[in-house]
């Protein structure tokens, strides 16, 4: 009877494990008081609109004093921001001037003022014990092997734009919204030649032919970000910044479609760590709607485990009763 018990735990047990759903995994909640996003609570907006004005709008205009002639141009895409989108990204609580010189509160701005170089990510947030956990030094020497890093006038802000720029992979358990997110920051340049001539002498690329080998392909670009094969894998950092030349892109199927999946270090990093960290099983950090053989489970095959699991208790449970009844 002690072995038809434990017997019946060990099955319930493998029950629960094999749930489809599993867990849901979420970085811990930081109980922290935090100001929220909003133009309404930034102490700078009003100053901040004396630039908005013109970069906030599609058109500006601009008079010649000499004249008074006024004429109305079109703001070029590249300096139009977004003020929703501003005061939505990390960056919401800044002073345009924070960032910029103060020679562009002359209109129209001065040449050199226009050709200021740019901060990047360290001259702020490297070597600060405050974002010490972010590893912003490891993602610049990534970034520096990468092939971007050979790149003439390409900086951190070709791919994260400060003036929109939101966190997504740390912040959400929504992985559509992750891969949407991350993908849209790669074919902003890839996928639209004009700002790709900006960069570089290279001919268009054309993605979903130079993808034609990939079986599946729109379910791929769906699925997973395009970081997860053009990047070589980082242990110590949320996102890899180490991009390769396309020739070294993965493309065997088994580096993703097995159960040691690199998926597990790129795209799931932080749950699948944690989850093995603190539960040690593997399966359930998969999410649903991502099917990778060998890592993932089948809802059907699932349905009919319960039903022989069930049969099996059943069976036991009869078995048991009827061995009680002899007895008496």
């Amino acid at each position: 009877m002690k072995i038809t018990l434990t017997f019946i735990t060990a099955i319930l047990s493998v029950i629960y494990l094999s749930d489809n759903d599993g867990p849901v995994l979420q970085e811990p909640q930081q109980e922290e008081f935090q100001i929220q996003k909003g133009i309404e609570n930034n102490i700078f907006a009003e100053d901040n609109e004396k630039c908005l004005v013109c970069h906030g709008e599609p058109y500006f205009e601009i008079t010649d004093t000499a004249t008074g002639v006024t004429r109305k141009r079109t703001m070029i895409s590249e300096y139009l921001i977004n003020r929703d989108e501003y005061y939505r990204s990390n960056h919401w609580s800044f002073a345009c001037t924070d960032c910029h010189s103060y020679d562009l509160e002359v209109f129209p701005h001065p040449v050199s003022a226009r050709l200021e170089e740019p901060y990047n990510c360290n001259d702020c947030h490297g070597y600060d014990e405050q974002y010490a956990h972010f590893q912003f030094e490891k993602i610049q020497v990534e970034y520096d092997e990468s092939i971007h890093a050979e790149i003439e006038g390409f900086n951190c802000w070709k791919c994260h734009d400060p003036h929109s720029y939101e966190v997504t992979a740390r912040n959400t358990d929504n992985f559509e919204e992750v891969i949407l997110y991350g993908n849209n920051i790669c074919l902003d340049c890839h996928s639209n030649f004009e700002r790709f001539q900006l960069l570089t002498e290279r001919e268009e690329t054309k993605i979903v032919e130079m993808h034609d080998w990939l079986p599946n392909q729109e379910s791929h670009f769906r699925s997973v970000r395009c970081i997860e094969c053009h990047t070589e894998i980082s242990d110590s950092i949320l996102i890899a910044h180490k991009v390769l030349p396309g020739d070294q892109a993965v493309k065997r199927c088994t580096e993703c479609h097995s159960s040691d999946s690199r998926l597990l270090a790129t795209l799931y990093k932080f749950q699948s760590k944690q989850f093995r960290a603190d539960v040690g099983f593997l399966n359930g950090v998969i999410l649903n709607q991502s099917y990778v053989i060998g890592a993932n489970r089948n809802v059907i095959l699932n349905v009919l485990s319960y039903i022989i699991f069930a049969g099996i208790i059943l069976v036991i449970l009869i078995h048991v009763f009827f061995r009680i009844i002899k007895r008496v």
